[in-house]
C-alpha cells in the first residue's frame, strides 16, 4: 500500500540510521532550523510510529519542505519604500520563483496520517466545493485548485506557481476554514508533487488507497468531483485533465484486474461491524434504525437486507427516496419516519446507523442519556455505528454506560480479512497504473513548452508583418487586392514552412520517441538562439496580475 499513496511516511528524528548517503534535509512549518537533519533508511517505505513529521518520499530521497528564502551573499537590499513587494522579492534570491515552472502539488489529510477528529473539521461539503475552488484560486500562487473530500479524506490538489509558498497558502487556507492550528495541521498532513500526486491520485481512483481495498464509491467521488468542476473558474486544463485522467484510470483497473469483485465496501463494513458486535441470536431480532437516506444510507439498508433484516426504520428528511428502495427490497418492510420523531425512534431501536451530511450532531451525550435501556437479548447496550463525516454522533457519547459507538475509523477490525485476498491485484494495478501515470505526465509536460511555442511564433510573426510592410511600400498603390493576397499568403507560408521543424521538435505528447531532457533542451536552445527569454517569464506575468488584482480590490 506504500506505493499506492505515493510513498507516504512518517519520519522520526529518533528512529533515523547514522548514513550520510540518505539524509532528508526538512524545514519543517519554520519550525525547524535549516541546518536540521532527519534521516531514513534507503527504502524505507513503512509506517513508523511517530506522527510528527509527515512526509512524502518521491523517487528521490531528499527534498526541503519549506525552503526559507534568504538573501543572496552581498545583494543590497533596496529601500521599501522605493520598491513593490514583487520588485523587493525579485532583489533577493528568493527571485528564482518566477524562473520555476508550475506544479501540481496535493495537500491531504487520509485515515491513514489524520484521525477523524481532524478529518471531519476539514470536511467540505460538495455543495461547497466550488466556492472552495474560488477561494483557493485567490491565493497569490496558486493557479488552478480540486477539493476531493470523503469521508476518509480531504485532499486539496492544486496548479502552484511556486511549490513552497503554495504549500504555505493552502495549509493556511485549511486552517482558517478548519479552525485547526496550522502547527497542528502540519504533523498529519501528506504532501504529494508532480508525478508523485499524479500517481496518488490514479491510486485513489482505483480503490488501491481506499480503507476497503478496490472498493467502488471512491471513483463515484472522483467523478463528482469534475461534475462539479465543469465550469467552474480555477477548475482548468491541468487539474481537470488530471482527475478525467484518474477516472479513465479507475476503470481500466477495475475492468483488467477484477479488484472489486467480492470487495466490501464502508457500508458493508459497517453493517458486518454491527452483526460482530450484536449477539448472534439477536442477528434476526435486533430492531434496526437507519438515519440518511442518501447514497450511503441506501447502501446500508442494501446490506441489512442482505443479511436477513426485514424491517428497518428509516429516519430522513423526506419519504421521496425510499419508494426506489421499496420496489428493489419488497420482501423487507422499510418504515419511515421524520427528523422531528428522531429520538422517539432511537429508544426504539438497538442498533442505530448515521449516514447524513449533516453538520451538527444528531446525538450528543445529553440526549443520548434519556434514552431507555435496551434488552439483554441484544447485548445490554444500544449500538450506534456512524459513518457519516463530520460525525452525526458526539464523541462524548461512548461515556454513557449503556451505549456502544463505532465510527470509519474503527472499520479496520472487518476490512483486515477482505484486503488479503486482493494484494495480488493491488500489484496488477500498480503496473497499470504505471502506465498510466507516464501518458498523463507527457501530455502534462508537453503543456510547458506552449509559451516557448507561442513566444517563438510571436517572435516570426512580428519579423513578417514588419518585412510584409517594407515590400508593400514599395509598390505601387494602385496594387491590386488579390496580388496584395499572395504577397501576404506567400510570406505567412515562408513563415509556417520555416517554424515546422523547430515546433516538431517542441512536441511532448508521447507519440514521438524524444524524451522529455531531449525537448526541454530544444526549448532552451530556441529561447537562446531567439533571445525569447529576455521576455517576462510566464510565471511572473501570472504573479503580477494575481498582485495587480488583489490591489484593485484592497482599493474597492
Amino acid at each position: 500500500m506504500a506505493a499506492a499513496t505515493g510513498f507516504a511516511i512518517s519520519l522520526s528524528s529518533a528512529n533515523c540510521s547514522v548514513n550520510p548517503k540518505t539524509r532528508l534535509k526538512i524545514d519543517h512549518c519554520g519550525n525547524l532550523s535549516s541546518s536540521s537533519m532527519l534521516c531514513f533508511p534507503p527504502r524505507s517505505l513503512g509506517h513508523f510510529d511517530d506522527s510528527r513529521h509527515k512526509v512524502s518520499v518521491p523517487e528521490t530521497r531528499s527534498f526541503r519542505l519549506c525552503p526559507r528564502c534568504e538573501l543572496a551573499s552581498g545583494s543590497e537590499i533596496p529601500s521599501k519604500s522605493s520598491l513593490s513587494a514583487l520588485e523587493l522579492l525579485k532583489t533577493s534570491a528568493a527571485d528564482r520563483y518566477t524562473k520555476e515552472t508550475s506544479s501540481v502539488l496535493v495537500v491531504g489529510f487520509n485515515y491513514h496520517t489524520a484521525p477523524i477528529e481532524i478529518r471531519e473539521k476539514l470536511s467540505v461539503p460538495e455543495a461547497q466545493w466550488p466556492q472552495a475552488i474560488g477561494e483557493l484560486c485567490t491565493l497569490n500562487h496558486i493557479e488552478e485548485a480540486a477539493v476531493l473530500s470523503t469521508c476518509n479524506r480531504l485532499e486539496i490538489y492544486v496548479v502552484a506557481l511556486s511549490q513552497h509558498r503554495g504549500i504555505k497558502e493552502v495549509t493556511e487556507w485549511m486552517s482558517k476554514i478548519s479552525s485547526v492550528p496550522v502547527s497542528e495541521l502540519c504533523h498529519h498532513r501528506v504532501l504529494l508533487f508532480n508525478k508523485d500526486a499524479t500517481r496518488h491520485l490514479f491510486a485513489v481512483s482505483s480503490g488501491l488507497d481506499s480503507l476497503v481495498l478496490g472498493e467502488g464509491q471512491i471513483l463515484s467521488q472522483v467523478k463528482q468531483v469534475v461534475k462539479t468542476g465543469q465550469g467552474v473558474p480555477g477548475f482548468e486544463r491541468k487539474i481537470s485533465g488530471l482527475f478525467k485522467h484518474a477516472i479513465t484510470v479507475g476503470k481500466r483497473v477495475r475492468t483488467e484486474t477484477n479488484i472489486s469483485t467480492g470487495s466490501v465496501s464502508v457500508s458493508s463494513a459497517a453493517v458486518e461491524l454491527a452483526m460482530m458486535k450484536l449477539p448472534e441470536p439477536a442477528h434476526d431480532s435486533a430492531r434496526i434504525m437507519v438515519v440518511g437516506a442518501g447514497k450511503m444510507g441506501k447502501l446500508v439498508i442494501k446490506h441489512l437486507a442482505a443479511k436477513g433484516c426485514r424491517r428497518i426504520v428509516v429516519v430522513n428528511r423526506t419519504e421521496d427516496k425510499l419508494n426506489s428502495i421499496r420496489e428493489e427490497l419488497k420482501n423487507v418492510e422499510i418504515e419511515y419516519r421524520p427528523f422531528s420523531q428522531l429520538m422517539t425512534s432511537a429508544g426504539e431501536a438497538d442498533v442505530i446507523f448515521t449516514c447524513t451530511a449533516s453538520e451538527t450532531l444528531l446525538f450528543s451525550k445529553e440526549r443520548v442519556q434519556t434514552l431507555p435501556s435496551v434488552g439483554p437479548e441484544a447485548g445490554g447496550k444500544r449500538l450506534f455505528v456512524d459513518i457519516s463525516v463530520p460525525r452525526n454522533v458526539g464523541s462524548c457519547v461512548s461515556d454513557v454506560e449503556s451505549v456502544q459507538v463505532y465510527n470509519v475509523d474503527d472499520l479496520e477490525e472487518v476490512v483486515a480479512a477482505n484486503k488479503e485476498d486482493r494484494l495480488m491485484k493491488a500489484m496488477e494495478a500498480q503496473a497499470i497504473i504505471e502506465e498510466e501515470v507516464k501518458q498523463f505526465e507527457a501530455w502534462k509536460d508537453s503543456l510547458e513548452t506552449v509559451p516557448t511555442i507561442k513566444k517563438l511564433r510571436a517572435y516570426a510573426e512580428r519579423i513578417r508583418a514588419a518585412e510584409l510592410d517594407k515590400c508593400l511600400s514599395k509598390m505601387h498603390d494602385d496594387l491590386p487586392k488579390s496580388e496584395k493576397k499572395a504577397i501576404y499568403d506567400l510570406s505567412v507560408g515562408i513563415v509556417n514552412k520555416l517554424l515546422h521543424g523547430p515546433m516538431q521538435h517542441l512536441r511532448c505528447d508521447g507519440t514521438d520517441n524524444r524524451g522529455l531532457a531531449e525537448i526541454l533542451e530544444n526549448m532552451q536552445a530556441l529561447n537562446r538562439i531567439f533571445s525569447l527569454d529576455t521576455e517576462i517569464s510566464v510565471l511572473e506575468q501570472k504573479v503580477r496580475a494575481k498582485v495587480k488584482q488583489q490591489n484593485k480590490q484592497a482599493a474597492s
